[in-house]
């Protein structure tokens, strides 16, 4: 996978207790374990936020300053800390996206970043693309400490499963299968992904730069990795009005996880950060206070 510019560290702390009395997102740049320069940013959240920390993954095409990401961190933050960042590919990180495969690196390179602030309570909570991701992390970092198939994480088969773990896991609107052509919001995905005009597009009008290779392997779908997420409190959120992913697909999750995955469907919700209401993400922070650890 490419990589961008190195970045450089544009504030630098060391305890999520620093200036706590600014709600500013402080930022940085961040490298995965496959040289990807990701943009993160944090938010110390309340003064009573304590030790716990949601780490946000956004969905495809967008990235940690779009307004519908930012209003979730704001939620959030109310319950805890909060890291944002860009998924390689999107917004300000370097490399390109490869739609939930290798971001899963991403994710882990700010979860690490969390717990060196000195967060020992982790959520992450992934919207759609994210939602995949956060599946597929989890599994790898956490739970029964292997992924699907056994596979180690490249380059961290220790340190990433005690600095890059999480402690709890929210999924809202992900996918349960790849490959999905269902409707026709996914059709055009599929368009702006494989069609070289359509990345064109991706690259100009979303601000998404998007890999052209093919997976080489495909990587365990997220239906594959729900049974090894336990025991890591795992809550699965979509909503009945999605337009992009039908029920049967966070139906299809739940029952994977064996009874040890909490669903939320959500009556006249839509797709990912954008239906996701105030209330509904309040009610997340305050599961996410209950259940990680």
């Amino acid at each position: 996978m490419s990589s961008g510019p190195a970045g450089q560290v544009t504030r630098s702390f060391k305890s999520p207790h620093l200036e706590t009395t600014s709600h500013v997102p402080l930022r940085k740049f961040l490298r995965t374990v496959d040289g990807v320069t990701i943009d993160a940013a944090y938010d110390p959240g309340t003064e009573s936020s304590g030790d716990l920390a949601f780490i946000v993954a956004h969905g495809f095409t967008g990235d940690l300053d779009r307004p519908h990401v930012r209003r979730a961190a704001d939620a959030l933050a109310r319950s805890g800390a909060v890291v944002t960042f860009s998924f390689r590919g999107h917004g300000g990180s370097g490399g390109r996206s490869t739609v939930g495969d290798r971001e899963v690196h991403d994710l882990a390179a700010a979860v690490a970043w969390a717990r060196e602030l000195g967060h020992t309570r982790i959520v992450t909570v992934g919207f759609s693309m994210g939602g995949s991701v956060v599946l597929r992390h989890a599994a790898l970092y956490g739970g029964k400490g292997q992924g699907p198939g056994g596979e180690p994480v490249p380059g961290r088969e220790h340190e990433g499963r005690t600095e890059a773990r999480t402690d709890a896991v929210v999924s809202v609107s992900a996918p349960a299968r790849w490959y999905y052509r269902g409707t026709a919001p996914m059709r055009r995905v599929h368009w702006l992904v494989t069609r070289p005009e359509g990345r064109i597009v991706g690259r100009f009008g979303l601000r998404t730069r998007i890999h052209h290779r093919d997976w080489d392997p495909v990587p365990a779908s997220p239906v594959e990795c729900v049974p090894h997420i336990a025991p890591t409190p795992l809550l699965i959120v979509h909503g009945d009005r999605d337009g992009y992913f039908p029920l049967d697909h966070p139906r299809t999750l739940a029952e994977a996880s064996g009874g040890h995955a909490e669903l939320w469907l959500e009556h006249g919700m839509g797709h990912a950060e954008n239906a996701a209401a105030d209330d509904l993400l309040t009610r997340i922070g305050d599961w996410a206070v209950t259940h990680a650890g």
